[in-house]
């Protein structure tokens, strides 16, 4: 329908040119003495067209001839551009498909144009460090160093890749850069967390943690974890004595003091140090927060002098608590060997054997063992004792 129009209207037009042209009497006359020329006027604007469109054409073939060289040189940009995003796009894919090597060859192809610099870098960087080629790392990644567009970008590139090859100091170089910059970012804090978890600085660890904490940017077992560990890490330090233990335990947040794991190492810590009435106070508080064997176990490291009101307190509190867990193996052992420290010989036994038959572990069956061997030693049972030390040595050897 369309065309049929076009070629209505064009017919129109031509049938009125010529209905026009033929009534049209008028002429053109040029004078060039002595010459002279007559023309109608219809032909004369036969003419005038003609070299109208004869002067725009060269017109034209000037212009296009004078701007080919612009136009030869946009073409090629035009397609160095497309190659270039091509090999950043084949650069990408071949990384995330594992294609490493071919995602840095890529990358060497995407780097051509200046706007995919930065990110061909990156990509290069990473390709290169999981194929274990550090100078080409390392190399890609001092090619952008002076790119501030690129600064935030590189300087996580370098943490994430710094952490994963093991090497905190220069991750912790890259993480104070970074901050310096003012860039805190949640992912930026947890390659922080562990460049300083490989570095073993643990206050710093903590520190993060509990920031991360705040930002429900941790799992809560894996921070409980990562807390575990630290302090694990900061109790156990052989080079402290007991002001300095003490000093650390100070410093440890009172929800913190009650996790099983935190508080049983802290009790061991005391102890080591004949810290043993801070031991016990360390103890009972985090049982009463919530009953835990490890701690339990901590809790029969830490006892009184032989005869003294502590021990026999102590011993009331595990028989307390033996009534509320009357099938826990580790508090009747505890409660057998204060008892065997106080010389309550038949309260002693009776524990240990229960402790014996309810044990599951190996570690808690030689050690009931070793106590029964040591009380009928010292009754003077030899053949009893002989018994519990043969077996203890066959759950050691076991």
């Amino acid at each position: 329908m369309r065309l049929l129009l076009w070629l209505v209207a064009l017919m129109a037009t031509a049938i009125g040119i010529a209905v026009t042209a033929r009534f049209n009497p008028g002429n053109v006359v040029f004078f060039y003495p002595p010459h002279r020329i007559d023309l109608s006027l219809n032909l004369f604007v036969v003419l005038a067209a003609l070299l109208f469109l004869l002067l725009y054409g060269l017109a034209r073939a000037v212009r296009s001839t004078l701007r080919m060289p612009e136009r030869v040189a946009a073409y090629r940009q035009r397609k160095r551009e497309r190659e270039a995003n091509k090999g950043l796009r084949d650069a990408l894919k071949a990384l995330f498909e594992g294609r490493f090597g071919h995602a840095e060859k890529a990358a060497m192809r995407a780097a051509d144009l200046p706007e995919n610099a930065g990110l061909a870098a990156l990509i290069g960087a990473r390709a290169a460090h999981r194929m274990r080629e550090p100078a080409r790392r390392d190399a890609w990644l001092a090619g952008i160093a002076s790119d501030n567009a690129m600064k935030t970008a590189r300087l996580m590139t370098v943490t994430e890749l710094l952490v994963d090859d093991h090497k905190p100091e220069g991750a912790l170089e890259a993480v104070a850069e970074l901050n310096a910059s003012g860039q805190r970012h949640i992912h930026a804090l947890q390659w922080a967390m562990k460049a300083n978890q490989q570095a073993r600085n643990w206050p710093e660890v903590l520190r993060l943690v509990r920031t991360l904490d705040k930002r429900n940017a941790l799992h809560p077992a894996l921070s409980s974890r990562l807390r575990e560990l630290a302090y694990e890490a900061l109790l156990g330090e052989g080079g402290h004595d007991a002001e300095s233990i003490r000093g650390v335990w100070a410093g440890v947040p009172a929800a913190d003091r009650l996790q099983p794991a935190i508080a049983a190492r802290a009790a061991a810590a005391f102890n080591a140090r004949g810290l043993h009435d801070e031991a016990r106070v360390i103890v009972e508080d985090a049982l009463k927060a919530g009953w835990d064997e490890r701690v339990v176990r901590a809790y029969r490291d830490a006892a009184g002098p032989e005869g003294s009101p502590t021990l026999l307190a102590q011993i009331e509190r595990c028989e307390a608590w033996l009534r509320e867990h009357p099938g826990d193996a580790e508090l009747a052992l505890t409660l057998g060997s204060l008892c065997l420290r106080q010389k309550l010989w038949g309260k002693a036994q009776r524990y240990l054997e229960q402790a014996l038959s309810d044990a599951t572990g190996p570690d808690a069956v030689r050690e009931a063992h070793l106590k029964l061997a040591q009380l009928h030693e010292a009754l003077g049972q030899r053949e009893q004792a002989d018994y519990h030390f043969r077996q203890c040595a066959l759950a050691t050897v076991l």
